[in-house]
């Protein structure tokens, strides 16, 4: 994005703060509107003549570009793995943690290590968990019992 003094055309299509069309301005003339205005003139395009250019507030570029940032890059699947003899704190622990990345738009693999006998406790404490945080998740896949560990996947809503 080319910003305020470094357009080199003669003339720019502008638009205003508020998205509205200001027409077909000389460069200079947007320049002095921006400085009035306290904002930055802002170049989107120099593919047409005249290139379109609009005024935005100072931060806002800044902060359009890491939204757009934020978008390009894909959820990730993070793993968070418990035990089924977990204890109150630290299954709130757990749960916070997992409510803070589906909140964040990532998907959570929930893992509990299992010895001996303990597969249907873990499969409730799965159950329990994904109860709890139905608000931000649903589960994408079911609960799945193999050898030493259940786990459940669960994608932001």
């Amino acid at each position: 994005m080319i910003k305020n003094e470094k357009i080199k055309a003669l003339e720019v299509e502008l638009t205003g703060i508020d998205g509205e069309d200001l027409g077909i301005v000389s460069t200079k003339e947007a320049l002095e509107m921006a400085r009035k205005l306290k904002v930055d003139l802002v170049c989107t395009s120099l593919f047409s003549s005249p290139p379109p250019c609009r005024l935005v507030a100072a931060g806002a570029v800044k902060e359009e570009r890491q939204q757009a940032r934020k978008k390009e890059q894909p959820a990730k699947l993070k793993e968070i793995r418990l035990t089924p003899n977990i204890e109150d704190h630290d299954y709130e622990t757990k749960k916070s943690q997992a409510e803070k990345l589906l909140r964040a738009g990532h998907s959570v693999s929930l893992v509990v290590r299992v010895q001996g006998k303990e597969g249907p406790k873990a499969k409730a404490l799965l159950e329990e968990l994904i109860q709890d945080l139905k608000e931000v998740g649903h589960k994408k896949t079911g609960i799945q019992l193999s050898g030493k560990q259940a786990m459940v996947e669960l994608e932001a809503r």
